[in-house]
């Protein structure tokens, strides 16, 4: 390993624009089957870099309990601003789930996540702020973000929006 390669274990820097999209990067890069996103709202500096969209679709494409879900506070915006995440949905929708959380208490809530399959995280109390915690193996920090994000996805709607037609 090298000294700038992340470890399990320890945190991962979060405080600004530049450490969360190399968390995120490191996080969907050592995810194997399954990742949970949770986004008050999906702009264009968010999973749509070459990068992140490579290992989302790695991901996606990877074959049996391959499964990408995300919490959107508004699908609607990303398919106006044409978010390149977009298309891959539209392509994998068995594979990417979508719900737009309706109930109340999510609605408000700002905060912002990637939870991976191997126990590794990143979170943001407030996803308009670019600070936050993350880490690639810490089940115990973990664990709570996790069954936040269940708890949002039943209460959840389908993001009907963002389903292809068959026409």
């Amino acid at each position: 390993m090298t000294a700038d390669a992340p470890v399990p274990g320890e945190p991962l820097p979060a405080g600004n624009h530049e450490q969360l999209a190399a968390a995120r990067l490191a996080l969907l890069a050592q995810a194997r089957r399954q990742v949970d996103i949770r986004l008050p709202r999906l702009d264009g500096s968010l999973y749509a870099g070459t990068e992140e969209l490579a290992e989302l679709r790695r991901l996606a494409t990877g074959g049996r309990g391959a499964q990408i879900r995300l919490l959107l506070g508004d699908p609607a915006a990303a398919l106006r601003d044409g978010h390149r995440l977009i298309l891959l949905m539209q392509r994998l929708p068995s594979v990417i789930l979508v719900r737009v959380p309706v109930d109340e208490i999510d609605l408000g809530n700002p905060s912002a996540s990637l939870l991976t399959d191997v126990g590794g995280y990143l979170f943001q109390p407030d996803a308009e702020r670019p600070q936050g915690r993350a880490a690639l193996a810490d089940r115990p920090g973990w664990a709570p973000l996790r069954q936040q994000f269940d708890e949002m996805w039943e209460r959840a709607e389908r993001a009907r929006m963002l389903q292809p037609l068959d026409l």
